[in-house]
């Protein structure tokens, strides 16, 4: 490589290999004995997506070679041996349906499902809760990427990362290997792109998340770049209700700064910030069956901040460091009144003086903080191959304020005003953690990744060790057989440990992964996996009041007093599944994926019984696609179908009695709402103003305008149930214009 001393000899088939590339645009100087050396070969450099670099040698004897070195898009780490998937940028920004959200992308992909509601982007994976999955953004741990988020869930409205900023975007379902620290269901991780190194541009977008800017340039000749992309939603500039009594507002912000120290040496840094709001509730023009149904003006504002800076090393020609230094912040600030609690609404009276004289039932001011220093070290060594180690030390920094001063109404519980709450503390928590891993090869066919991980969770007092092991056989040079196995911990989130006194004594909770597949690539570009799965969980947080609650099957919610109650590490619960999976990733026609899974999960509360668990859909079929017409027009659809998800009923005769929603705790999750279905479409239309590209889309989500159901309500100011619609035809407009 050009600038570097890092070289390779090809071997008597042409193939060499050069670990350890930074991601970019790398420089090849190739040397010919007896030839000239041929310098500035142009190679993309990205995660697990090699492109193939063409080398023509110059004429020797009358003979002309050509050497073409190709390599499978599917090609993962090579200690990742089950349920990865690597996606690219286009497949985010272009696909139907996704709304350039990396979140409701990944929920196309096997095992991940979507939630109980269209305008979430909840990543549900096999049968786990949101509140499972571990978000690393360039290196950066991050509680979660979603904005309209609050500290008792993982998804959002929308992410807050900008689609166009990515390179690379990994996906692991399972199985995952020892570097990443534990988390029971899932690990997203992402690394955006560089900025142009070469010279200044730019590009206007408008889309579902809003219309924003970005801007990028080098850094002293060509030694570095920068990226920044900042987007405002604007819904709000055209209504005050886009149909669930409220409409958001975010700003956002994504940056990235790089720079080469030395030819072995580079640094960066990066920020992912965002601010929110939103109200929901009563209007003024509001009916009784209308939006404020649920009796209740919720006021919400917030934002959440992960800024990091990396410095990599490489150390000779078999070795590379990372050491990292990262800050994460949220705020949440939460009013919530009940406009029922003192009577029935007056619909004749001003809406504002209702509320004003309305209680406020819960109320949260609070932040938390995460400051993680770490450091990963990998080397190739004789004998041993391929080894891993690295540390991390984290720092969280705690302060709630937050209360719940009249209890819950609790859709649990018949009694009223049940486990009020106060929290007004400040308080410093810490998590060192290591691991080790080593992967290797016994003989030709055969890879091993044996390692494990040790993480102590001080705040509970608690050390976990978490084994770690994955294999692969290579059966031809198309088709492998694969299996992992790993434990994974979680500590359960700190507003449910500082809640309630007894909540102090919860431990925290594991996950036993065990995955089992097969992957055939039939060409560098589509392939096909099937894998079998199965988690078996323990010591789950549950309700020590409700016996058949679990924590495991809550998550997708913004209600967040609903779920704050005294608990106990009592829960277990198991997930089995099996997975069909076939992709073709993009060419200079189309790209597309389509998988089949069957999926079986139960969880059990203090009762012990295993109930189909929240998140429990037996069929899953999802398939996404794009097709390029010409260098003008391009097409993407997406379908997806989820069996029915189950629900727990209403105890008609209480829930009357008392003008509110209480489940039949005699039949949890015992029903199943109707299957759901959606379509998307998407069509993209390329002109060229003042010699750029711009770009126009136009498409719409659930284009038959099916009526998929949400789930069960109860209407407080009619007291009687009804079935929430979920969001029906849906159109979608937008722009991209570079400069």
């Amino acid at each position: 490589m050009q600038d570097t001393n890092r070289c390779a000899v090809t071997g008597a088939d042409g193939t060499f290999r050069i670990p350890e590339i930074r991601a970019g645009l790398a420089l090849l100087s190739v040397t010919v004995a007896g030839q000239p050396a041929l310098k500035n070969i142009r190679a993309e450099v990205r995660a697990g997506l090699d492109a193939g670099v063409e080398i023509v040698l110059a004429e020797l004897r009358a003979v002309t070679e050509t050497v073409t070195v190709n390599d499978s898009v599917f090609v993962a780490p090579e200690e990742i041996k089950n349920s990865g998937f690597l996606i690219q940028r286009r497949e985010v920004s272009k696909i139907a349906g996704s709304l350039q959200d990396v979140a409701r992308y990944v929920q196309t992909l096997p095992g991940v499902v979507i939630g109980s509601n269209d305008f979430r982007n909840d990543i549900i994976v096999r049968g786990g809760s949101p509140l499972e999955n571990l978000f690393v953004v360039d290196n950066i741990e991050i509680p979660n990427i979603n904005a309209f988020a609050n500290f008792a869930s993982a998804g959002g409205t929308v992410s807050l990362l900008d689609a166009e900023l990515l390179q690379d975007v990994t996906f692991l379902s399972g199985g995952y290997p020892s570097p990443f620290i534990n988390r029971t269901s899932s690990v997203l991780q992402v690394a955006q792109r560089e900025g142009s190194r070469e010279a200044f541009s730019g590009r206007v977008t408008v889309g579902f998340a809003g219309g924003g800017t970005i801007l990028e340039g080098p850094i002293r000749k060509g030694r570095g770049s920068w990226i920044i992309s900042t987007r405002r939603s604007f819904l709000d500039a055209f209504t005050d209700d886009i149909g669930f009594g409220g409409v958001p507002v975010l700003y956002t912000l994504n940056a990235k700064a790089t720079y080469d120290l030395t030819p072995r040496d580079r640094i960066w840094g990066v920020t992912v910030t965002g601010s929110d709001s939103i109200r929901l509730g009563a209007r003024q023009q509001d009916t009784k069956d209308d939006t404020g149904a649920s009796g209740l003006d919720i006021r919400y504002d917030g934002w959440r901040s992960a800024n990091g800076l990396n410095w990599q090393r490489l150390m000779g020609e078999r070795a590379v460091g990372l050491l990292g230094i990262t800050h994460s912040e949220a705020k949440v600030g939460t009013a919530v009144r009940d406009l029922l609690r003192n009577g029935p609404r007056d619909f004749s009276r001003p809406v504002d003086q209702l509320i004003a004289a309305s209680p406020l039932v819960y109320r949260d001011n609070s932040r938390e903080g995460e400051t993680t220093i770490k450091y990963d070290y990998t080397a190739y060594l004789p004998v041993i191959e391929k080894l891993q180690a690295g540390g991390s030390y984290k720092i969280f920094r705690i302060n709630y304020d937050t209360a719940s001063p009249f209890g819950q109404n609790s859709p649990y519980s018949r009694v009223n005003d049940l486990n009020p709450f106060r929290i007004e503390q400040s308080f410093l928590a810490f998590q060192p953690g290591a691991y080790l891993q080593n992967t290797r090869n016994i003989g030709r066919r055969l890879s091993l990744t044996v390692g494990g991980r040790m993480d102590n969770y001080r705040y509970v007092s608690r050390t976990r060790f978490s084994p770690r092991a994955g294999i692969s056989y290579r059966l031809t040079e198309k088709a492998s057989l694969r299996l992992s196995y790993g434990q994974y911990f979680q500590q359960p989130l700190f507003l449910f440990l500082s809640a309630f006194a007894q909540n102090r004594d919860l431990t925290v909770f594991r996950a036993d992964h065990w995955v089992a597949g097969m992957s055939y690539v039939l060409s560098p570009t589509l392939r096909f996996t099937v894998e079998a799965y199965t988690k078996a969980y323990k010591d789950y947080p549950v309700s020590s009041q409700f016996p058949a609650l679990s924590l495991a099957n809550v998550g997708d919610t913004f209600a967040v007093r609903d779920i704050v109650f005294p608990l106990t590490s009592a829960g277990r619960g198991r997930a089995r599944g099996l997975e069909f999976f076939v992709e073709k990733k993009f060419t200079d026609k189309w790209f597309g994926q389509a998988n089949f899974a069957l999926m079986r999960s139960r969880q059990g509360g203090l009762d012990g019984v295993l109930r189909p668990s929240t998140f429990d859909y037996p069929r899953v079929v999802n398939a996404v696609g794009g097709y390029r017409f010409n260098a003008k027009w391009e097409l993407s659809l997406r379908g997806s179908y989820l069996s029915g998800r189950p629900f727990t009923p209403f105890d008609e005769a209480a829930s009357r009695q008392l003008n509110r929603a209480v489940f039949d705790l005699s039949r949890v999750n015992a029903l199943r709402l109707p299957a759901y279905a959606r379509l998307d479409l998407r069509v993209d239309r390329m002109f060229t103003v003042r010699g750029k590209p711009f770009l126009v889309f136009a498409g719409a989500q659930n284009i038959a305008n099916r009526r998929n159901i949400a789930g069960q309500s109860w209407n407080r100011n009619t007291n009687v149930s009804k079935f929430e619609e979920q969001q029906g035809a849906f159109p979608l407009v937008g722009m991209d214009w570079r400069f």
